[in-house]
């Protein structure tokens, strides 16, 4: 199998220019064993790399570079499968955008690769390639922070911890997790995210629900997690809810059932966020919408979770421009690492700054994907690097410090 795999990389200290054809000769001679081919770009800023070649050698050589310390920030932007190779005979070839104008990079590259070999003006890797090189003295990539410049700083917030359940009968409980804004040392929500009586998974209290009472049930679990803000003494805080799209359409009156639990709890709508995935088939989507404009009118606020994890987010996001977007950890973990995550989320941010819809980033566990994250604009994150959720509790917040030397 012929793989292809392209990535972007920027220098470190201890790269030094003056060898670098050296370097590249070095892995002609490795990659001629393994049967890679491929070029490197080089424009003084950063790398640009192609390989081709069978899957488990490009694996190895991408192994290989991935611990060369000589570079870092290593995005991986494509992996892809081809017929034939578009870099035929050349274990590597160089090309520096210093020495070189680009329109005689450009004309090397196409004479290297032939149409024998697949590569002509409108081949997806020649456009990678072009992209580079049109953005050359720009940036090519996000200009974050180092994980070096923070440390961080362990507080406890102002809630009650370890609140005992309402009833000793109750049929669920609820772990609380803050979304904070980290530059700002702020908790903008918290969010209840259900447990089983006993403190367990999602999925092992839903499994005790029969599928008919299935919405009844999520429905009514918002009175208990509801209750539970209350008594952790969230004052003006935010609390975000999830609730099933279908919760709204199947239950008769449940904008009123939900309303009577906030009032019972002596919150106000304002406080509640009402978080729908997109991973549940809408079937009703005249009362699916007209259940949110009740929500909308009472003044709750709307969410869309896991965004990017199902198929109908832009339908929900087009039909009802909700206050925030939460963006699923799928497209967060390793971020840093992958340039089709980065396009997608650059363009998330993009779309939501037009649209004045707040983002929040959740499941961040990696200091490296808040750094790249934070650097592309968004202030909002939830995940274990800052805070894990507490059953019946708020657990200490991290809240990053730049290191000052």
């Amino acid at each position: 199998m012929l793989a292809t795999l392209i990535y972007r990389s920027q220098p470190t200290g201890a790269f030094d220019p003056s060898g670098l054809a050296e370097l590249v000769g070095k892995a002609w001679l490795q990659n001629v064993q393994l049967q890679v081919t491929g070029i490197l770009l080089f424009d003084g800023e950063h790398f640009l790399q192609v390989l081709e070649g069978p899957l488990a050698s490009v694996n190895t050589v991408f192994a290989r570079i991935n611990h060369d310390t000589r570079h870092h920030n290593v995005v991986e932007l494509l992996r892809d499968f081809a017929p034939h190779r578009r870099f035929a005979n050349h274990g590597m070839l160089l090309l520096d955008l210093q020495k070189q104008r680009p329109a005689a990079v450009l004309r090397a590259i196409l004479r290297f690769g032939t149409l024998k070999y697949q590569l002509a003006s409108n081949d997806r890797v020649y456009k990678f390639i072009r992209h580079f090189i049109a953005s050359s003295g720009h940036t090519a990539g996000v200009r974050h922070t180092a994980p070096d410049q923070w440390r961080f700083v362990v507080k406890t917030p102002p809630f009650l911890t370890g609140a005992a359940p309402d009833s000793a009968d109750q049929p669920c409980q609820f772990a609380f997790q803050p979304i904070i804004e980290p530059q700002r040392e702020k908790i903008s929500s918290l969010e209840a995210l259900i447990r089983g009586p006993g403190g367990g998974s999602p999925q092992e209290y839903f499994s005790t629900i029969a599928p008919e009472k299935l919405h009844e049930a999520d429905l009514a679990s918002k009175g208990w997690a509801l209750a539970m803000a209350r008594r952790l003494g969230i004052g003006n805080h935010k609390v975000a809810i999830n609730l099933l799209p279908m919760s709204l359409v199947k239950i008769p009156g449940a904008v009123d059932i939900l309303l009577d639990h906030i009032t019972r709890n002596h919150l106000r709508p304002g406080q509640i966020i009402v978080e729908v995935t997109e991973d549940e088939v809408i079937s009703g989507y005249e009362e699916f919408t007209w259940a949110i404009r009740q929500l909308r009118a009472a003044g709750i606020g709307l969410a869309i979770d896991d965004f990017g994890s199902g198929f109908a987010g832009l339908s929900l996001l087009a039909k009802f421009q909700p206050d925030k977007l939460k963006i699923d950890r799928t497209l967060v973990t390793d971020i840093h690492l992958h340039g089709p995550k980065q396009a997608i989320v650059k363009a998330i941010i993009e779309c939501c700054a037009e649209l004045q819809i707040a983002v929040v980033a959740e499941g961040v566990e990696k200091i490296e994907e808040w750094c790249w994250l934070e650097a592309v604009g968004i202030q909002r994150f939830q995940g274990f690097l800052f805070a894990r959720p507490m059953l019946n509790g708020v657990s200490p917040v991290s809240w990053p410090q730049r290191v000052i030397k």
